[in-house]
């Protein structure tokens, strides 16, 4: 996974957080105090600039009272755009065989984007070398 989609799962997870503390009507002074962790670190786990522990989820959910399907449930709508879905009906759609070249397909292009920063770099210190 990217790590741009690491962080922006990160940002989820904490925005979904505040989401529920605001619907609670709690500060982040009382909810950071029931769940027994420090307000500047649930501050920052609401931002999205620290990852939530899954000691400090547990607690969450329990103070939330619901299930960690709920919790996420809600997390993965918000990530799903009407695009990926379209794609995935698209996907779908199509016979074993065609799945199967589509999944090549993308396999193949992943290797070839990877591929893609290393040959750049190495171009660059031909480059800076004088040689070509």
């Amino acid at each position: 996974m990217a790590t741009s989609d690491r962080i922006r799962q990160v940002q989820l997870v904490g925005h979904k957080i505040r989401e529920l503390r605001k619907e609670h009507k709690l500060t982040q002074v009382e909810l950071s105090s029931r769940l027994g962790i420090q307000q500047s670190d649930l501050s920052r786990m609401e931002k999205g600039e620290y990852r939530v522990s899954l000691d400090t989820l547990f607690r969450i959910l329990a103070e939330f009272k619901m299930s960690i399907g709920e919790f996420f449930d809600g997390v993965a709508k918000e990530s799903i755009t009407p695009r990926d879905v379209k794609l995935v009906e698209d996907f779908n759609a199509l016979t074993d065989d065609a799945q199967r070249e589509v999944e090549d397909f993308i396999a193949f292009k992943r290797v070839q984007t990877q591929r893609a920063p290393e040959e750049a770099e190495g171009g660059a210190r031909v480059q800076k070398d004088g040689k070509e």
